[in-house]
Order: C-alpha cells, then sequence, then structure tokens
C-alpha cells in the first residue's frame, strides 16, 4: 500500500516529458480550417489574406498581431508561416495554438525549422496535419510546402518534387491562379540549395503562378530571388511587430505591410 501511495505522489509531482507528443485540444486543425475558407471563398472574386509567421516565444507580440488582425475585421483568412514554436515542446504547441484560436477568421499554419525540434514534426502532424497541404480560395490554389531540408539533413524530399506536380494537377479544373508558401525560401540556410535551379522549374508548371511566401528570415524583405520577375516576400517575426495582407483581385494583387 505505501508503494503504491508514494508511486501517485511521485507522478503527481513530475510533469510528462516536454517531447512526449501527448498534446490536448484541437488537433487535425490545418484540414478542418481549409474546408472553412474553401467554404467561404469559394465565389469571392476579391478576398484579403493575412500572413504572419515566426511568433516562436513572443507570445505578447504574437497576441497583439492577433487582436490587430482582429480589429480589422476585413481578413478573410490567415496563414501562419511556421516556427510557431521555439524549441518544439508541447507546451509550446499549445500556446502558439491558444493565441491563433483566438482568430476571428480561419487559419493555417505551416511547420518551421523550430518546430522540428525533439519530437516537434510528430506534434505538428497531430495537431495540424500534413507538412505539405493545399487549398483553394476564390480560384486561387496556395499551395503550402515543407522546405526545411536541414532538419533531415538532406536525406528527405523535402521540397517534395512528387507532390508539387501532384497539385499542379489536382482540381485543375477549379483554380487559374496559384500562390506558393513556404517557411525557409531557396538559397536560405534550411532549403536544400542543390535543388534550387530545379524548384524554380517546378513552380513554372503551376498555373497563373502569382508569387512566393516564406518566413524564417526574421525580415520584411522582397526579392526576386531567381532575377527572373518572380517575386519573394519574405514574412516578419512577430517581435518586429509587423505583417502583410495579401488583397487578390480579378485584376492581380496588392501586398500591404502592416505594423502595429
Amino acid at each position: 500500500m505505501l508503494v503504491g501511495i508514494t508511486v501517485l505522489m511521485l507522478s503527481s509531482c513530475f510533469k510528462t516529458h516536454p517531447y512526449d507528443v501527448n498534446v490536448d485540444g484541437d488537433l487535425n486543425i490545418n484540414a478542418r480550417q481549409m474546408a472553412i475558407i474553401e467554404s467561404q471563398c469559394a465565389d469571392k472574386k476579391t478576398f484579403r489574406v493575412a500572413f504572419i509567421s515566426d511568433t516562436h516565444l513572443w507570445l505578447n507580440d504574437a497576441k497583439d498581431q492577433i487582436e490587430d488582425i482582429n480589429r480589422r475585421g476585413d481578413i478573410d483568412f490567415v496563414v501562419h508561416c511556421g516556427d510557431l514554436t521555439d524549441t518544439a515542446t508541447g507546451d509550446e504547441f499549445e500556446w502558439s495554438r491558444e493565441i491563433l484560436l483566438g482568430l476571428h477568421c480561419p487559419f493555417v499554419a505551416l511547420i518551421g525549422n523550430h518546430d522540428f525540434l525533439g519530437t516537434g514534426n510528430q506534434t505538428y502532424e497531430k495537431m495540424y496535419g500534413d507538412l505539405n497541404f493545399s487549398f483553394i480560395a476564390g480560384r486561387v490554389k496556395f499551395v503550402c510546402l515543407n522546405t526545411n531540408a536541414t532538419e533531415y539533413d538532406y536525406l528527405a524530399a523535402v521540397p517534395n518534387f512528387d507532390y508539387m506536380e501532384e497539385q499542379v494537377k489536382k482540381d485543375k479544373e477549379l483554380f487559374d491562379r496559384t500562390v506558393i508558401v513556404m517557411h525557409a525560401a531557396p538559397y536560405s540556410d534550411q532549403f536544400n540549395n542543390n535543388v534550387c535551379k530545379a524548384f524554380r522549374r517546378y513552380l513554372d508548371l503551376f498555373p497563373g503562378l502569382m508569387c512566393c511566401i516564406y518566413g524564417h528570415d526574421h525580415n520584411d524583405t522582397v526579392s526576386d530571388i531567381y532575377g527572373d520577375g518572380l517575386m519573394f516576400y519574405a514574412i516578419d517575426c512577430a517581435s518586429h511587430r509587423n505583417y502583410r495582407i495579401m488583397t487578390i483581385s480579378p485584376d492581380g494583387y496588392e501586398i500591404e505591410q502592416i505594423r502595429y
């Protein structure tokens, strides 16, 4: 009896391991949120997307960011470009999820390199879903790619060209234009730079390719990475207190930087 009481007392004194992948609450978030986005934006000619990224443990800044997006009231959905956490513990995933669930509009979240630490990629898959995913809003396909090649020591197909080929063809009758979203851009420290030129060729397969959006670098640069007119928009980290809004219309798109 004494042994049983001791074990019970000890178990109540210690938390489970921070990387045990035993997360509670909302799971498989991206699939449910994408369904809402597709339903709400199906017939929209013009819509607005807010892009945020790299919230890490700047939780107060992230909360302010979400409050600013909510205050506007004109955002159709939000895309988080990755690094939801700093060290990818279960607690950190839960903290960032709680903040994102405070949005008044649907959202999706990509995986960042920090989210791979420990067993973070498993926690991400449980909480958010597949590492590569796509959805269609107003005849624009958003293709969200895992580009964190360094986290696999370059031993995995990252970026996944097979997935990209599949997305060019899938539901092709439902979209005319494409936006590519990723965490790490080509020629960054996380990207597999041996395939940068091949990656650019695969991008050209997508109908009406508009631009590429990425995070990771903690800056707000706009660059023509390949020197051929395809623009790459960096989304800054939460601590720098800004984000971007993309307004997509039949005539094209506009990018606005918001400071809060």
